[in-house]
């Protein structure tokens, strides 16, 4: 199967129909032939863009409270992920059909002049503005009947918010808060953070296997006026009663049901739960094909990267690098001048250094990050030997 990407929106083709061998494409009776790139022909144009949530799933939640913008952004990051993002046509219809006819809050706002982002930091790729809209008169958006229009973040609205998990690891060994935290950062995301009741049972749950050791646990509560290890800001707390009775500044849940919180000292040798990191560093440094295969036999494969979330995550994985870029599971075609994932998945997102092009003259090129500055991607030739990145998402 050929695997290719477009130029201009850099689709990988999922669905293939050859006839027979040369270096374009032309269809002819619903069939794809190849032909030589410099023949003349009728074509066809494309203006969709493709969406990140085609990777990324998302749940999405009605909040039947009133409040502005702001506050709706504080309240879903604290009982959920963010305020939604809503970037293709099965995500709105779906958002559509929580909200019926009336105004709701989603995570859309304006953060400059003529351009507009998603809460979470993602790019708007896909628009669904009603006519006349924006009138580039308010900075935040609502929704109704499936269509946004601009309005003053200031205004209260229901709002919606969206779901996306990230999974746990129970570390069974005994170290001291600070060294579960720097095991966690070093190894997985961090120490796990709860944001609210049903995390809470979800995290107890967790604890309350079989093969986890009895004992305190630590989660990502310290104290300096009680934080999250991640910096998140839920304030969720389940104390047991009469806690913190300032015995320690930082928190572990108590091995006796209900598995409330306590106070503890930091130096307390306990075992800890990391938020799991599905993106794993490998610092030896090999050509991209020999990356490739061993992340395939070691994990699942090359990571593809398809929002600014996953983004992000890349550009923490990569500080740790002993190579001045990393290995990323794209590759480029220089006959036809594509670049696709080797998943097979759709490029939506991009990522790429300015000025950065491929030079087909000497090297097979693949796709790397930078491991410093702005850690943007790079093209470079397949024989490099970088440190690279394997996911264990199973796609």
């Amino acid at each position: 199967m050929r695997n290719l990407r477009s130029s201009s929106h850099r689709k990988v083709i999922l669905h293939q129909n050859w006839r027979s061998g040369d270096e374009c494409a032309v269809m002819e009776n619903g069939q794809w032939s190849d032909l030589s790139c410099s023949d003349t022909r009728h074509f066809i144009c494309n203006n969709t863009l493709c969406s990140v949530s085609e990777c990324v799933q998302r749940q999405y939640h009605f909040i039947n409270v009133r409040k502005n913008w702001t506050e709706a952004q504080r309240y879903c990051r604290e009982n959920y992920t963010d305020l939604a993002t809503v970037d293709n046509m099965n995500d709105m219809n779906e958002v559509k059909s929580m909200i019926g006819d009336s105004y709701v809050w989603t995570g859309l706002q304006k953060t400059g002049v003529d351009e507009w982002h998603w809460s979470s930091g993602d790019p708007v790729l896909y628009q669904n503005w009603t006519t006349g809209q924006p009138n580039n008169g308010h900075e935040c958006a609502v929704m109704k009947n499936g269509q946004w229009h601009d309005l003053s973040c200031s205004e209260t609205r229901h709002f919606i918010c969206n779901n996306m998990n990230t999974g746990l690891v129970f570390v069974n060994q005994t170290m001291n808060w600070r060294g579960a935290q720097s095991h966690c950062r070093q190894n997985h995301i961090d120490l796990v953070s709860v944001r609210n009741q049903n995390e809470n049972q979800q995290l107890q749950q967790f604890i309350s296997n079989d093969s986890h050791r009895s004992g305190d646990v630590w989660i990502g509560l310290f104290r300096d006026s009680w934080q999250w290890s991640d910096q998140s800001n839920s304030s969720f707390r389940y104390w047991r009663s009469d806690e913190p009775s300032n015995d320690g500044n930082c928190a572990a849940i108590i091995h006796l049901a209900p598995r409330e919180w306590n106070d503890v000292p930091c130096s307390n040798q306990h075992p800890f739960v990391c938020h799991e990191d599905k993106l794993i560093l490998i610092k030896e440094k090999l050509t991209w094909s020999e990356a490739l295969r061993y992340c395939r036999q070691k994990h699942v494969d090359l990571v593809s990267v398809h929002s600014e979330e996953i983004q992000r995550r890349v550009m923490n994985v990569v500080k740790q690098a002993s190579a001045e870029a990393v290995w990323l599971g794209l590759r480029h075609s220089c006959t036809v001048g594509l670049w696709f994932w080797v998943s097979g998945q759709t490029v939506c997102y991009q990522k790429w250094a300015i000025d950065d092009s491929e030079n087909c003259d000497s090297a097979v090129r693949s796709g790397a990050v930078q491991s410093g500055g702005d850690q943007r991607w790079i093209s470079r030739p397949e024989t490099d030997r970088l440190n690279f990145i394997c996911s264990r998402y199973e796609e």
